[in-house]
């Protein structure tokens, strides 16, 4: 049995709000009757990913009311499990916050937070997102009041970093950032191309032709570690050291070519809600054939720090270290051995 249906605002419910990440990979869903208002945290497609209970706008149910959940109406939380068992006024002005990775998002009423949907939310295996008016742990909210001293600092990063972003010459200072610390590393710059289009993450790619010692063109990616990669804690306890990346690649023939997998990559985590480390391998989207190092391979693998590669160390951002993961064609057969 769902506890949450399918957000769509089917039912007899009214959508009442729906805002999208910056990166067009979420959408914050709220909907609400007369008696009851929830949030869901959805995929373009529609399919959620996280839900939480908002409040009771009437008095609430001893139990969890079944046949309410079966018409697929908002759930009313049970009496035990809300601030005001009485029920509360509709919800005022709705505005969102998301975290920079853009898989989880803070929810304000009247600019006081409301709820939090953060991206570990996952109904399938019984964690809601955490709401103001919720009281311990329940199927629908879990209370915010008892995460606030993890979450907070989240929340205050994520309100520093749109802050930045949003501000004039934020990305050309970060991109000069980056081209300075990869002139050191890797010589002048050749070409720039533009990666990104108009949807964020804004991200270039910087061709480094062969220089002193260096027989081979390398082509690095340009803004990615300008934001944090989505669902990193969900996999690795430290994951300030995996957060920012960004993507290289070394090559003797037409560099164009190799710029192309950048271009296919570079905004992947953000888009697709994942993330890239070492040993991860990605799988060409296209016909083999279309590859553009050659249609024996099918897939890239990523390396950190790779023997007989420039050393791209020393570069950090919003406090914390940035990787460079080489990218490596590799063979259907190969991509098979590192799954």
């Amino acid at each position: 049995m769902a506890i949450f249906r399918a957000a769509s605002g089917e039912g007899g419910a009214e959508v009442v709000l729906a805002a999208g990440n910056p990166y067009g990979s979420r959408t914050l869903v709220v909907e609400r009757d007369e008696d009851s208002s929830v949030a869901y945290l959805c995929s373009p497609d529609g399919t959620v990913h996280g839900a939480v209970w908002l409040a009771n706008h009437r008095p609430a149910p001893p139990v969890v009311d079944l046949a309410r959940i079966n018409a697929g109406l908002p759930p009313l939380m049970p009496r035990a499990g809300t601030l005001h068992p009485e029920g509360r006024r509709p919800l005022g002005q709705l505005g969102t916050l998301w975290f920079e990775e853009g898989d989880g998002v803070a929810l304000y009423e009247d600019d006081d937070l409301l709820a939090v949907i953060p991206g570990w939310a996952d109904m399938n295996r019984g964690m809601p997102g955490y709401a103001r008016d919720a009281v311990g742990e329940s199927p629908f909210a879990w209370a915010l009041s008892e995460a606030l001293e993890g979450l907070r600092p989240r929340i205050s990063n994520a309100q520093s970093y749109w802050r930045w972003r949003h501000g004039e010459g934020s990305w050309p200072s970060f991109q000069q950032f980056v081209m300075g610390h990869l002139d050191r590393a890797l010589g002048p710059a050749g070409r720039y191309w533009d990666a990104g289009g108009e949807r964020l993450p804004t991200v270039g790619i910087t061709e480094r032709p062969p220089h002193r010692d260096r027989d081979f063109t390398v082509l690095s990616t340009v803004g990615m570690s300008c934001q944090r990669m989505p669902t990193v804690e969900q996999w690795i306890d430290k994951p300030g050291a995996y957060a920012r990346i960004e993507l290289a690649v070394a090559t003797r023939e037409d560099p164009k070519d190799a710029a192309l997998l950048l271009v296919w990559l570079s905004q992947y985590p953000w888009h697709s809600v994942t993330w890239l480390g070492h040993g991860h391998t990605a799988k060409w989207y296209h016909e083999p054939a279309t590859f553009p190092l050659g249609p024996q391979y099918s897939g890239v693998l990523m390396v950190h720090s790779p023997p007989h590669m420039p050393d791209m160390s020393g570069f950090a951002f919003g406090g914390e270290a940035v990787r460079w993961l080489w990218l490596t064609p590799v063979t259907a057969e190969a991509l098979e051995t590192h799954r």
